[in-house]
């Protein structure tokens, strides 16, 4: 098994890239059979993207924060522990966001697109679902399509459902909205294509996110599944994603 080392630019990230270098022979990605990140979740996802569609599976050891998306960081029968891990995928997002100018921008998400106030004014967006409009006017601070990895993420933190990540589906969920008061977003089929348009672009300027990639100033976007793509995550069989997600929802 060739394995490629990545690591954040934590300093304990750091220590950890040395030291496994030097326990375990390290290649060039391009090489690898599999990547092995060492970092938090924030580095984990820049890592998924860059290896998106390549084949390449990550397995992350946590050198981070909260390490969701990680496994524990353990030095030794690291390859045993890749050789033993549950392979899951993630199918990512495709944004089209179209700016004040025109100008259009492409990209994907692995963890949600989110639409967001620029301004202290709140938002007022238009949501289209397969080309039916569903809200003329949700006033809000900002909404978000989640993918079911995305959904315990910022989706969780604005009251949106968890997701198991073999769901057919992705929720919709807005973030403090005012107007329709009682609205709470809505989980699509996972073929949906959902359009946002900004109402009152002057007014009330809104900012359009994939997972890090930004769009100032949008005035719509599109949102639908990516289904050539994809990303293969890597846990150890006694913390897969199901089970990680059945924790989450069982807190105290």
């Amino acid at each position: 098994m060739k394995i490629a080392f990545v690591a954040s630019n934590a300093k304990a990230a750091k220590e950890a890239l040395a030291k496994l270098k030097k326990k375990y022979s390290n290649v060039p990605s391009n090489q690898a059979d599999v990547i092995v990140a060492l970092g938090g979740d924030g580095f984990m996802l820049a890592t998924l993207h860059r290896f998106l569609s390549t084949g390449k599976p990550v397995y992350g050891m946590n050198k981070g924060t909260i390490g969701f998306l990680m496994n524990d960081y353990c030095e030794t029968n690291l390859r045993a522990r890749i050789k033993a891990a549950v392979e899951s995928t993630i199918q990512p997002l495709e944004m089209r966001a179209w700016d004040s100018k025109g100008k259009m921008h492409v990209a994907k998400a692995l963890n949600e697109v989110s639409m967001l106030r620029q301004s202290y004014q709140a938002a007022s967006l238009e949501i289209s679902i397969d080309g039916k409009s569903r809200l003329d006017a949700l006033i809000c601070d900002g909404i978000m399509v989640a993918t079911p990895a995305g959904s315990t993420a910022y989706n969780l933190s604005a009251d949106g459902p968890i997701l198991p990540l073999d769901a057919p589906l992705l929720a919709l969920t807005p973030v403090s909205p005012f107007r329709p008061r009682r609205w709470r977003g809505a989980l699509l089929p996972n073929t949906s294509v959902v359009e946002i348009t900004v109402n009152d672009l002057k007014k009330r300027p809104v900012n359009a996110v994939a997972d890090h990639f930004e769009v100032k100033s949008v005035k719509r976007i599109i949102v639908k599944e990516d289904t050539e793509s994809h990303a293969t995550i890597l846990f150890d069989p006694h913390h897969t994603w199901n089970e990680r997600i059945l924790a989450e929802q069982f807190q105290n």
